[in-house]
């Protein structure tokens, strides 16, 4: 991995060794709507899984360009539409501009395809509402890409060992959020609300995601949301600062704070934890680097009624959930996520952000 990709968030791309669960050309997407670097995440999981990249598209020719140097068996399409029409193309994986993510994936889901986008899925409760009728409609999935777990290897064994019972049941989750702002390479659209949302809908999807997929909730109610911006005076419509408090319907406890105060000292883009209290243990997933030890890392220190384990995860655990994903969508199968799972954590992030705004 490259000190830009573990030094930049919008850059953070990871890859790994993994299990082919397809042939090549059994399983065919496309990548388009390239305005965000998660992209290159979520191109990159589905190609080491065994997917087959057949097209590339976005307006902006300098993004496709870039796309192609590092994916050079893309095709470049003319037009969405191109894609649409192809009846090989199985799933279309996108990272467009937050607000206009939900009609990109409608577009997918009536074309027959199943839809795999970056997060924040929606900016609205009311695209939110259109996509389920969608998904009811068609048939289609409606994927988030929640890389915050899903392409972070210390998130994922976390979720493996609460799962097998190793810290009992859950009773809190704490999930911290830093990210480096790296405000001069933002896109306008960064720094707009009505296009990424607010921080809560943004980042704050990721750990409404993992708090549920920890807890086994199936809801949860919001206690208090706020956001800020604390020292961006010049873009107004940035929130620098969130934080929320929430109840799961299973009476778990969840408190996150996302921030765009990560340091430039910082050798990663967010030192970001997971701390997580069970009834016979707990858990710390030190998710990006071990701070004046060792940078990019991936690590858990679990603690149990036996033991102190300190579990090195970084390239060592990989990241299933792109091959679990493929053969969901061959075989209409839930499980890598189910699409209510996804669409919760986003119905949660946008209820914490509309009380945070009303404040």
């Amino acid at each position: 991995m490259s000190k830009t990709q573990i030094s930049s968030g919008a850059d953070y791309a990871p890859t790994a060794e993994a299990e082919k669960v397809v042939e090549p050309g059994e399983f065919v997407f496309a990548s388009a709507f390239l305005d965000h670097g998660h992209i290159y995440g979520q191109t990159n999981g589905l190609k080491d899984s065994g997917a087959t990249l057949k097209w590339v598209y976005d307006p902006d020719p300098k993004k496709v360009a870039d796309f192609v140097a590092k994916n050079p068996e893309a095709q470049v399409a003319e037009s969405y539409e191109q894609i649409l029409e192809d009846p090989e193309v199985k799933l279309v994986a996108s990272a467009a501009v937050p607000s206009e993510r939900a009609e990109i994936g409608f577009k997918a889901m009536k074309a027959g395809k199943d839809y795999f986008t970056d997060k924040a899925p929606f900016t609205t409760l009311g695209q939110l509402d259109t996509a389920r009728r969608l998904v009811a409609e068609t048939g289609q999935k409606y994927m988030v890409y929640y890389s915050e777990r899903l392409h972070n290897e210390a998130s994922m064994k976390a979720g493996e060992l609460i799962a097998n019972g190793a810290i009992g049941r859950v009773l809190q989750v704490i999930n911290l959020a830093p990210h480096r702002l790296s405000k001069s390479i933002r896109p306008d659209w960064f720094f707009d609300k009505e296009k990424y949302g607010g921080i809560l809908t943004d980042i704050g999807s990721h750990q409404f995601e993992q708090f549920l997929h920890y807890t086994g909730a199936k809801d949860a109610t919001i206690n208090f949301a706020r956001v800020e911006n604390f020292n961006n005076a010049d873009t107004p419509g940035l929130d620098d600062f969130g934080e929320a408090s929430l109840t799961a319907d299973n009476g778990a406890s969840f408190y996150c704070r996302l921030d765009w105060f990560t340091p430039d000292g910082s050798p990663v883009w967010g030192d970001g934890r997971v701390f997580v209290v069970g009834t016979e243990g707990t858990l710390e997933a030190r998710k990006y680097m071990d701070v004046g030890r060792k940078a990019p890392d991936s690590r858990i220190f679990l603690t149990t009624g036996d033991e102190v384990q300190e579990i090195e995860c970084f390239e060592n655990v990989g990241f299933p959930f792109f091959g679990e994903l493929i053969l969901d969508c061959i075989h209409r199968t839930e499980n890598a996520m189910t699409q209510e799972h996804a669409f919760k954590a986003a119905e949660l992030s946008l209820q914490a952000q509309a009380m945070a705004d009303r404040s």
